[in-house]
């Protein structure tokens, strides 16, 4: 990525300091800092990534981001390819963490890009590629997710509150934000109606009576 090769030149020039070792955090409730300052640190913090990635033109702290994105980009509760997930801050994490969603596997399952999530060789500020989110949400309205995570190969043990989706475009006109209600069983079909007898009496009984 472009951004990468200019750290990559900024190092080797002296500008900045090489990235300094960290060791392997084995959860993933304290391995996230989402902070977006005007420069790179010497590690790649979330938001230069997701903002280089996505197109969204936002600065600040990840956990800024939804509402930055109030009357400058839609938003919404769906993963789309292309969006921003925010994510709240949530135990140790005080920044939030944003990521730009890849691919909609299916409804409960995305992938997403994004960077300074997962300890890789020992070193914060890492690029992960093809990132398995997976809603953990009772009514699969995406307002809670599990995240892969490196160092355990797996999905990792924290659940984090999503702020939602912030999408590159421009909002629509009132745009209104609720989150997807949980979907209804469909209902079952009616009982068709009983034949009429030749007893319109017993008919009505019948009725008031729920036979």
């Amino acid at each position: 990525m472009k951004i990468t090769l200019l750290l990559a030149a900024a190092i080797a020039a002296g500008s900045i300091a090489a990235p300094m070792s960290a060791r392997v955090v084995l959860s993933d409730d304290n391995a996230v800092t989402g902070g977006g300052g005007t420069h790179l640190p010497p590690y790649l913090q979330c938001v230069p990534y997701a903002r280089q990635v996505s197109g969204i033109n936002i600065f600040g702290d990840a956990w800024t981001w939804w509402n930055q994105a109030d009357g400058r980009y839609a938003r919404g509760y769906r993963p789309k390819v292309g969006a921003v997930m925010a994510l709240r801050p949530h135990g140790n994490s005080r920044l939030g963490h944003v990521a730009a969603v890849s691919r909609i596997v299916d409804s409960r399952t995305i992938l997403i890009r994004h960077a300074n999530w997962s300890p890789i060789n020992g070193r914060r500020g890492q690029i992960e590629d093809n990132v398995r989110v997976v809603d953990v949400s009772e009514g699969n309205d995406w307002s809670m997710v599990r995240i892969w995570f490196a160092p355990i190969q797996a999905l990792g043990g924290s659940q984090w509150p999503v702020q939602g989706f912030i999408y590159p475009a421009k909002p629509g006109r009132n745009e209104a934000l609720s989150r997807p209600s949980a979907a209804k069983p469909a209902a079952a079909p009616q009982a068709s109606s009983r034949a009429r007898s030749k007893d319109p009496i017993a008919d009505i009984i019948g009725q008031r009576m729920g036979w």
